[in-house]
């Protein structure tokens, strides 16, 4: 059984002894949110999750939707890409497609995903973890892997402290919430981050590594997937517990390399160090439309606002692209991606759309298209953009003009500026 010394609040951050009874409140503040842990001070591995992340922020700032389930996705024939809590209640979850999500919540209001706004308050929330340490990892706008071994002197405090330091600030500077796990690798961190949400905070040490993870589902280990874990199934292999009690010899005589990562950590063994920088190698943007699409006049005007949209997150991010790729999805479900590279380094929309519209077009072969998206790739700094030469005089203007357009669209709407053929398209769909 362990034994903890000492209970801390998470609301003021009080220490004090642990009392007999089941359920302690601060002594300081009289906050139900004590946390003690015998492993407390000394583990540094923490991954944090923004809690439902793009919905909060909506709910954030329309308080209206404060207590209605919310979805944040495409039309119809889209995906969720967050659902709130009262949402998840009806069985909505990330990735579900729109119309399954619907039936199960009818009620529930729908959002269209603001991914420039998401992006602006992600960045905040990532500066506020640089803050703790330079050892930040991201894994998605809204998450991350911390290493604050060492940072005891810097804070005045152990990790836990400060982690839960870092919550209140994020909930009192952008009223949102935050999940943390604390272990001493980043798998298990992770699993940490999940089990108390929303708001949560919870620790895996390593005394109680091997029982705790026994009872859990093998699918939790990264990279087991719904096939792996079908074959492992098979094998008789469906908790972790069924690994722990196989040797690393058995295990690598059944799968190799993946059998012995396998083992490693089904014991909680987990080498990967926390990573400052995650290389971006491509940046994109895409939409899934209401209806099936085939003809090129009417893809032309999507197309174009998807470039644009992909020339300002380049601008945004610090990146320019040598490369670039068409991704298209039919209505049966095919992926067709085209590519093109080599070319002057940019940032100019009118650039990107110009190259997609000539991949388009020679996709255009009478096939429907529910989807279509457009990436950058080869990417490079954004100080090499768009510098013309003796024969392409014309990008510095380019480049200056889309910059103009981006302000203006920041001050007075996405809408404020619209370049001919999307307002040509816009004005015959609103004909009929």
């Amino acid at each position: 059984m362990e034994t903890r010394a000492a209970l801390l609040c998470r609301d003021c951050l009080a220490r004090f002894a642990a009392a007999p009874g089941p359920r302690p409140r601060c002594r300081a503040c009289g906050s139900p949110r004590v946390f003690g842990h015998a492993e407390l001070d000394s583990l540094a591995i923490a991954h944090i999750d923004c809690d439902a992340f793009f919905a909060a922020i909506e709910k954030r700032d329309n308080p209206e939707l404060a207590d209605k389930p919310v979805i944040i996705g495409g039309g119809k024939r889209g995906v969720v890409s967050t659902a709130c809590y009262i949402a998840r209640t009806y069985g909505v979850r990330s990735a579900m497609p729109m119309f399954k999500a619907l039936e199960a919540c009818p009620d529930a209001v729908v959002i269209k995903p603001d991914i420039e706004k998401y992006s602006r308050i992600g960045r905040q929330i990532r500066s506020m973890m640089l803050d703790l340490t330079p050892a930040v990892e991201p894994v998605s706008i809204d998450e991350a892997f911390l290493d604050l071994s060492g940072t005891e002197r810097l804070h005045g405090s152990a990790p836990a402290e400060t982690l839960m330091r870092f919550a209140r600030h994020v909930e009192s500077e952008l009223d949102l919430s935050v999940s943390m796990g604390l272990s001493y690798n980043k798998f298990l961190a992770k699993i940490a981050s999940d089990l108390d949400k929303p708001r949560g905070f919870a620790v895996i040490g390593q005394a109680e590594v091997v029982p705790f993870l026994a009872g859990r589902p093998i699918g939790i280990i990264p990279g087991v997937g719904k096939v792996t874990q079908e074959r492992l199934a098979r094998d008789g292999l469906r908790l972790i517990a069924d690994v722990q009690r196989l040797s690393d010899s058995d295990l690598a005589r059944r799968y190799g390399e993946e059998g012995l990562r396998l083992a490693r950590l089904a014991r909680g063994e987990d080498r990967r160090p926390v990573k400052p920088e995650r290389e971006t190698k491509s940046i994109s943007a895409e939409t899934t439309f209401d209806e099936d699409i085939a003809d090129p006049q009417r893809l032309a005007p999507i197309l174009l606002r998807l470039s644009e949209k992909l020339a300002l997150r380049l601008r945004k991010s610090g990146f320019s692209a040598r490369g670039l790729t068409l991704k298209m999805k039919t209505s049966d479900f095919r992926t067709r991606t085209r590519a093109r590279s080599g070319f002057p380094p940019t940032q100019l929309a009118s650039r990107i759309f110009d190259i997609g519209r000539e991949m388009l077009v020679r996709e255009c072969d009478g096939a429907r298209f529910r989807l279509i998206g457009i990436g950058a790739s080869d990417l490079g700094p954004a100080e090499e953009a768009d510098r013309g030469d003796l024969v392409d005089v014309t990008a510095p203007r380019d480049a200056g003009v889309e910059r103009a357009i981006d302000r203006l669209r920041e001050k007075f709407g996405g809408d404020a500026v619209m370049r001919g053929l999307v307002f040509g398209a816009r004005a015959e769909r609103e004909k009929h």
